[in-house]
């Protein structure tokens, strides 16, 4: 007698290898969301007109060990499981995204060991100094940027009066990514979701804190 497995209904395509970003790719990415932002979203009633497209603080990171975990905590090819990693020349790109609609996290893909080519919608676990944060994958082959991987931070951003107050929690939300966080306590081994989580409730203590 079969076994019953339980699909999704709709399970995206895997994407082509992505192609590494070789420069800043920060003009890119706000000319791809100035179109959506023209073409899409100007008329939705959840956006703050108070703010504008800007993506702030992209730099290259890179992990000294790879292995990110991927929606069913299965290892995967890219990541920094034990949290070494670094500015590099040659990493992938990291930075954050303001726009109307959202404030988020982008990880770009560069030629490092952070990325990973995932489908549409895929979930993982990208360490940082902070600890582990879940990113979602997203792909469109005729987009400036085909691939990119974000982690919403605000979402919608209401409680921004200004683009400099929306700039600000963008870049102290970098701050906190790439600040190593108090040694915990000595406990017994975490799971890795509920590690992830913790990461993320550390990092949003300190976005708060900014």
């Amino acid at each position: 007698m079969g076994r019953n497995v339980r699909k999704a209904a709709f399970q995206a395509p895997q994407p082509p290898p992505a192609q590494p970003i070789a420069v800043d790719p920060t003009p890119l990415l706000e000319t791809m969301y100035q179109r959506i932002w023209a073409t899409s979203m100007r008329d939705l009633p959840f956006i703050n007109p108070a703010l504008s497209v800007e993506a702030v603080g992209f730099r290259r990171w890179q992990s000294l060990t790879a292995s990110p975990l991927a929606e069913d905590n299965s290892p995967q090819p890219s990541g920094d499981p034990a949290g070494r990693s670094r500015p590099s020349a040659q990493g992938d790109w990291v930075g954050a995204l303001v726009t109307p609609w959202f404030i988020n996290l982008f990880v770009l893909p560069g030629g490092g060991n952070l990325w990973s080519d995932r489908p549409a919608g895929a979930r993982c676990h990208i360490e940082f100094p902070i600890g582990p944060l879940e990113f979602i994958a997203d792909h469109d082959g005729s987009a400036e940027i085909p691939a990119y991987q974000y982690c919403p931070l605000f979402a919608p951003p209401g409680q921004f009066a200004s683009q400099t107050a929306a700039r600000a929690a963008a870049l102290a939300a970098l701050a906190a990514l790439f600040s190593n966080p108090s040694p915990p306590d000595t406990v017994a081994p975490k799971s890795a979701v509920t590690k992830t989580g913790a990461s993320r409730r550390a990092f949003f203590r300190r976005i708060a804190k900014g």
